[in-house]
């Protein structure tokens, strides 16, 4: 499987909302198994299909990497809706793939319910909490057009205009195939 190209902060398919996925083929399975290596690759925890080019609403999960979490099973969830938040919320440093050696804390509800369609177009609803809830809600945001630096103090958010902007241009050191271009799109 060949490893897919990441976007990065400033790629405009990362501020779309992404389409439906309407029917899972072959060349959908074939992204999601691209997806799973291009991501293990970059050692991430969760990827949307905006991040690597593609207008669909599809992410995974995968966070059996970090300890306390190597029995998860890794996750497709295609169509993706959290349906509830729990009132009760943390405070977490959160990364991301797409805007590389930025960190920050974000305050996200500590549960969710989602519900989404599995590689079957089956329905699922699924509750998680702490990591994976969080996981969830950060890849979910993406497919709206959502960054998790939209989410953190502004102060802050000033404080990494200068590295974003670098981020944007490509001045930085990444260990992992990026897109080339702001207007990056994977034609599959």
């Amino acid at each position: 499987m060949p490893l897919l190209p990441i976007t990065l902060y400033g790629d405009k398919i990362l501020r779309k909302k992404v389409d439906r996925v309407k029917e899972v083929d072959n060349e959908t399975i074939e992204l999601i198994a691209n997806m799973f290596d291009t991501m293990r690759n970059a050692y991430g925890i969760g990827l949307a299909a905006n991040q690597i080019g593609v207008n669909k609403s599809i992410f995974i999960v995968d966070i059996t990497e970090v300890e306390g979490y190597e029995n998860t099973k890794p996750m497709v969830l295609i169509n993706p809706k959290i349906i509830k938040y729990s009132d009760e919320e943390t405070l977490f440093e959160e990364g991301c793939l797409s805007i590389p050696d930025i960190r920050a804390e974000v305050k996200r509800p500590e549960s969710i319910t989602i519900s989404y369609q599995d590689t079957d177009l089956k329905e699922q609803i699924l509750e998680v909490d702490k990591l994976m809830a969080r996981v969830m809600q950060h890849e979910y945001d993406h497919l709206r057009g959502i960054l998790f630096t939209d989410l953190i103090d502004p102060e802050l958010q000033k404080e990494f205009k200068k590295p974003l902007n670098k981020i944007k241009k490509r001045k930085v050191d990444i260990n992992y195939p990026v897109s080339k271009t702001t207007d990056y799109h994977l034609v599959l």
